[in-house]
């Protein structure tokens, strides 16, 4: 067209938006899937690192389920490795809250199997999360009836029960445990860490079903065993010897102890009344007290022996010095003190033997009070002894400053301090060995589970020289004369030289603070032989009714004890026998113990009757566990030792009436008892014996 300019640049069109759209949108996801990333980043970050404990804790407590189990506690043996103490396994019963459907249902079928109330057993499992315990070690019989139950969520789990097969044998130093098998008496509480062990635990892993997949046990590690210095037999003839003089003198509470003096170990701590520790709550507390460490009492006249020491220590007085005991009474400070009898003039060694208080104290006043209480201190008198027993009493020994002008006139005669057993015969042990104090000991050792020895426990009161040797040989030669002429006659022992001294002590009326008119401590300690001592051997009896001297209630517990002692130890007669007879049988075992008496046949039936209604149940069976039977052996014509040492050695208990060689016996030899079981056996002479089996000869 003429006239008209041709465009030759058309306009360029502009971009189509829709890619930038895409490429905005694009971005815009890269960014939210970032910020996403971050966000889960620092999510798993906190998860993972901030709150990570608290969320395995929770996935745990969904998936596991866990209990613990009970260790073995340590084995308890007397000094001869014969069991005391032991731990058997035992099952309880447990159940799992989250596999039980009907809680209530669960509880009716098992509760009068177990013994439980239903609600009890219900409320258990309803308020549990975890496996809870429904029942503590039950009887095998239950086992097997709640397994043929087959019950969903109820099962058995191994743990351990505390058995004490002598059953109630030296209860008091071994202690008893709780439900918990935790130490609640004597070595079981004081080495509670050491015996107990360590804890295991058993695992179980659960899925979302609650089934279980996985089970992880980490196994308890039992505890160190403890052997004692005590010894079975030994303790045995104590407790024995104690109860026949409680129940002749009806005394409400006694002890005898049996000591080495050579290193302070003691070989006997009886104390009665005892409790079974297989079954403790059916006694009252005060029978699971050990008076041999917690009564504290005021010694009375045994105390004269550290009041003499003292003396000839410091070189007051001599033993043949002669005193005038002024017939009966004497002035202290104004204090007019009366002596039990009216002596005139006494020489040293005669105030002891007679045990004369005016002469005691008029000794004691020539020492003077510094010096006196100087000794009493070095001889652990008012302090406690660190034996490895709970509840020691320290006793009371008044500072030097506290003391009246009075005081060393009633301490020199045993008033106006007291002391526990422990404490009395740890001091004349330290005469009778030549002067040393040795720490008691409780504990010989402590083995670890793998065998070792672990460290020795440390003693109250260091080894220490009390008295030199010279003045301790003195004492020991008074207090010998206290037996052969003195106050304590009736321990002379049959074969064997004895040293001892008596003690009759008034009580105190805690309510007045007074004197009780007619209620006394009766003891009596002393030592066999005398040059050459083996056993230091106290007794003490609280309240007897009737006779109460030391002298004449305690000696013959002495005798008794001691007789018998140093016959199952083999220690050497130092003397002839009394009669021809027996010093000739005697030569040719010169280890056997006199002959006393012929038992008779009334006294043997009276000793069966006796160990009958005291141990009703322990000749049967034995408490908890299936121990092995026991045949009795055929003790005729066998010595009182033989009988002691075969009996031990078999696990028997054996109960021994008379003197001399075994006449009879229950049971008889051939019968089936369970170990720990009681055997007595009746003695006499080798004529009795002849005539016996001369008599059952003739029967046949």
């Amino acid at each position: 067209m003429a006239g008209e300019e041709l465009d030759l640049n058309p306009p360029v069109l502009s971009a189509s938006p829709a890619p930038r759209k895409i490429r905005v949108r694009w971005l815009l996801v890269w960014v939210a899937a970032l910020l996403w990333l971050v966000v889960l980043f620092f999510r798993l970050a906190d998860l993972q690192l901030v709150h990570y404990s608290e969320y395995f804790a929770r996935a745990q407590k969904q998936q596991e389920r866990s209990f613990e189990v009970s260790p073995a506690r340590g084995a308890i043996y007397d000094r001869n490795g014969h069991e005391l103490a032991v731990s058997t396994p035992m099952d309880s019963l447990f159940g799992d809250p989250a596999d039980i459907a009907d809680p209530a249902m669960v509880a009716r079928l098992i509760a009068p199997i177990v013994g439980v109330s239903p609600g009890d057993i219900e409320d258990k499992i309803r308020d549990a999360r975890t496996p809870v315990r429904l029942a503590r070690k039950v009887a095998p019989s239950v086992v097997s009836r709640v397994s043929a139950m087959n019950l969903r969520g109820v099962f058995f789990e191994p743990e351990n029960r505390r058995v004490y097969p002598q059953h109630d044998l030296a209860a008091q130093v071994i202690g008893y445990v709780d439900t918990d098998e935790k130490g609640r008496g004597g070595v079981e509480y004081s080495l509670d860490k050491l015996i107990l062990g360590r804890p295991g635990r058993v695992l179980v892993m659960a899925d979302g079903h609650r089934q279980y997949y996985d089970r992880r046990e980490l196994p308890p590690e039992p505890g160190a065993s403890v052997t004692l210095t005590i010894d079975e037999t030994i303790q045995y003839i104590a407790e024995k010897e104690l109860a026949k003089a409680m129940a002749a003198t009806h005394a409400v509470s006694g002890s005898v102890l049996v000591q080495d003096p050579n290193n302070g170990e003691l070989l006997a701590v009886a104390s009665l009344p005892t409790y079974d520790p297989n079954d403790p709550g059916k006694y009252p507390a005060e029978d699971r007290i050990n008076r041999a460490v917690s009564f504290a009492y005021e010694p009375g006249s045994t105390f004269k022996t550290i009041t003499m020491t003292a003396a000839i220590e410091h070189g007051v007085v001599n033993p043949n010095e002669l005193i005038d005991c002024q017939m009966g009474s004497i002035d202290v400070a104004g204090r007019i003190i009366h002596d039990w009898h009216r002596f005139g003039v006494l020489s040293v060694r005669d105030i002891l033997a007679h045990s004369s208080d005016v002469g005691s104290i008029k000794v004691a006043l020539s020492l003077g009070a510094p010096k006196f209480y100087q000794v009493i201190r070095d001889f652990g008198i008012g302090q406690p002894t660190g034996i490895v027993l709970p509840a020691e009493n320290r006793g009371i020994l008044r500072p030097l400053r506290d003391w009246t002008p009075s005081s060393i006139g009633s301490i020199a005669i045993g008033q106006e301090v007291s002391v526990t057993p422990i404490q009395i015969i740890s001091a004349i042990s330290a005469i009778a060995n030549g002067g040393t104090l040795y720490p008691p000991r409780i504990i010989r050792e402590i083995r670890n589970p793998n065998g070792d020895l672990a460290p020795p426990v440390k003693p109250g009161i260091d080894t220490h020289t009390v008295t030199d040797p010279r003045t301790a040989a003195t004492v020991r030669e008074m207090m010998e004369d206290v037996i052969l002429d003195g106050t304590g006659k009736a321990a002379q022992l049959d074969g064997y030289t004895a040293a001892g001294k008596s003690g009759t002590a008034q009580k105190i009326d805690p309510q007045t603070g007074r004197y009780y008119a007619n209620k006394y401590v009766a003891s009596f300690v002393g030592f066999a032989p005398v040059n050459n001592p083996a056993i230091t051997v106290l007794v003490v009896l609280d309240s007897p009714e009737g006779e109460h001297h030391g002298g004449e209630v305690g000696g013959p517990v002495f005798k008794s004890v001691a007789q018998q002692v140093l016959a199952y130890l083999d220690v050497p007669r130092d003397v002839p026998m009394p009669s021809t007879e027996e010093t000739a049988k005697n030569a040719e075992e010169p280890a056997h113990p006199a002959v006393a008496h012929d038992a008779t046949e009334a006294e043997f039936q009276a000793a069966i009757a006796r160990r009958s209604n005291a141990r009703t149940t322990s000749v049967q069976t034995v408490a908890f566990g299936n121990p092995q039977s026991v045949i009795v052996p055929d003790f005729s014509g066998k010595t009182l030792r033989d009988v002691i040492e075969t009996c031990s050695r078999e696990g028997l208990v054996p109960d021994l009436i008379g003197d001399g060689v075994a006449l009879e016996q229950y049971p008889a030899a051939g019968a089936e008892l369970v170990r720990g079981g009681n055997v007595t056996v009746r003695f006499g002479s080798a004529d009795a014996l002849a005539a016996s089996r001369a008599h059952q000869g003739a029967q046949n």
